[in-house]
């Protein structure tokens, strides 16, 4: 473990100083400047459990989520939180007879090119099997698909990953499963029409998580269970895999989960890195198996998009545990991610810990930053997101202040400021020559130019937090800057001409 600290944080009035736990100081590491705040204790009637869904910056520079329950309904909700911290539900699942709009939305939403969210529910619809659904920012919700809408439901069983939307403007995602239906990949239309890309059959992997859309054009995913191991037991057996399918459907297992020190189990999707590798994590496996987590407290990993798979960082229970979140790749370079167990043991968090929130290096160097108490939160389970102010944004789907949700923590929404600039970010990543773009920002009035790697564009200013734009003639891929008088800011990845 040479070079490795954990940077411990601890609230206080809701905001937190660093503090230094040295382990080892072999090479040089200093302590970033941090500052962990509180911003809500979700309370019931605002929503309980903001389970997987990362939250996402809209247009007008506020971040939105979703809880899986509680709200006006009992069913869940979709909320608007500004940056620093004032909540507002927008819309709250089981308000149409029958909840015909759907029931416990597990992930997150996506923010599409229309300027829209769109998301999906695990339960309720017209087929009591979840739903996609589309809203505004001012909480207008569409329904535009109900799974089990097919015999034996072969469209899947709800989802309980959030939707991406492609490089051709359609929305991907991954359903559950149902009877030897071990679930899906799918592809919908903007307008609501499923197509089925591949059904899940055990072997190749079952019960699948959330894609991502590499810069090859391919589609890469998890699935929690199956695979060619069985080491792992239980009703789904297998230990998990990863894999690739095309926009039309063809479809590869690119490693298959072994369980045991190689680990087991991965619980959400995939990231890609600058050097063009995907990362993420397992739940379960490693080589540390404290009475914590007796299958072994998770891993990181990365794997190239050929398949070769390498072991980055075994969790040790003391740096976290079952981490069920995606890493967030920031605009240092480094991947920040949370662990839903974990860290210094309470009373009230007993052997397991409450959680923690982690920095690591692409090469697997790792640094905790903040350790949950239960008061400030407790059990991570969604991943992080970087705001165009810089600032690190998550979820802990119990814990906090609060305890309206049947005697217990309802939930909290935290920052973590690591003292990283702004940036602009585009919507979409990538785009033909002629493509609309938004661009979101913080304090955009006042912008002079926009260039897409160094080529200028003609652009609308619409509000202080949102840019509308084209793909110039002439562009390449690179960053997308924007120039303001007090200076440039830089997108925080490069854009890809397609």
């Amino acid at each position: 473990m040479n070079g490795w600290k954990t940077l411990v944080s601890r609230s206080s009035g809701g905001k937190t100083a660093c503090a230094i736990v040295l382990f080892c100081v072999a090479t040089a590491m200093t302590c970033p400047a941090q500052t962990f705040t509180t911003l809500v204790d979700f309370n019931k009637t605002n929503g309980w459990a903001p389970y997987l869904g990362s939250l996402v910056q809209g247009t007008d520079g506020n971040l939105y989520g979703t809880t899986e329950l509680a709200g006006n309904k009992n069913s869940g909700t979709v909320f608007r939180v500004s940056p620093d911290g004032v909540l507002t539900s927008i819309y709250s699942f089981c308000s149409q007879p029958r909840c015909a709009d759907g029931v416990a939305p597990y992930a997150g939403l996506v923010l599409a090119t229309d300027g829209n969210f769109y998301g999906a529910t695990s339960q309720g619809g017209p087929n009591s099997a979840g739903t996609v659904f589309r809203i505004t920012a001012g909480g207008v919700l569409t329904t535009l698909y109900s799974f089990c809408s097919q015999p034996a439901c072969a469209d899947g069983n709800g989802s309980y990953a959030g939707l991406i939307q492609g490089t051709d403007g359609n929305f991907y995602g991954t359903s559950g499963a149902y009877g030897a239906n071990l679930g899906t990949v799918f592809k919908l239309t903007s307008g609501g029409k499923l197509t089925t890309l591949h059904t899940f059959t055990g072997a190749d992997g079952s019960l699948p998580v959330a894609l991502l859309q590499a810069t090859d054009g391919n589609f890469y995913g998890t699935t929690v269970f199956g695979g060619a191991s069985s080491a792992c037991g239980g009703a789904f057996m297998g230990c998990g895999t990863i894999f690739k399918i095309t926009s039309g459907g063809t479809f590869t297992v690119l490693h298959n989960f072994l369980g045991g020190a190689s680990g087991n189990r991965p619980q959400d999707g995939l990231i890609q890195g600058a050097d063009g590798n995907l990362y993420g994590t397992t739940l379960e496996g490693g080589t540390h198996h404290p009475s914590s987590c007796s299958w072994g407290c998770g891993i990181a990993f990365k794997i190239s998009t050929s398949g070769t798979f390498t072991k980055l960082h075994d969790f040790d229970a003391a740096d976290g545990s079952y981490p069920t979140s995606p890493l967030m790749l920031a605009t240092d370079g480094n991947y920040y991610g949370t662990t839903s167990s974990g860290g210094a043991t309470t009373l009230v968090c007993s052997q397991f810990g409450c959680g923690t929130v982690f920095t690591m290096t692409p090469a697997g160097a790792l640094t905790t930053l903040h350790i949950f108490d239960s008061t400030d939160g407790m059990t991570p389970d969604a991943g992080l997101v970087q705001a165009t102010n810089g600032i690190l944004y998550g979820t802990t789907s119990t814990g906090g202040t609060s305890r309206a949700c049947d005697f217990a923590p309802c939930g909290t929404i935290f920052s973590l400021d690591m003292g990283l600039g702004k940036f602009v970010e585009t919507v979409p990543a990538s785009g033909k020559t002629g493509a609309k773009v938004i661009i979101l920002g913080s304090n955009l009035t006042g912008v002079t130019a926009v260039t897409f790697n160094g080529t200028a564009a003609t652009f609308k200013v619409v509000s202080a937090t949102e840019i509308t734009t084209t793909v110039p003639l002439g562009a390449t891929t690179g960053l997308v800057q924007v120039t303001k008088p007090a200076g440039t800011l830089s997108s925080n990845v490069s854009f890809r001409v397609r």
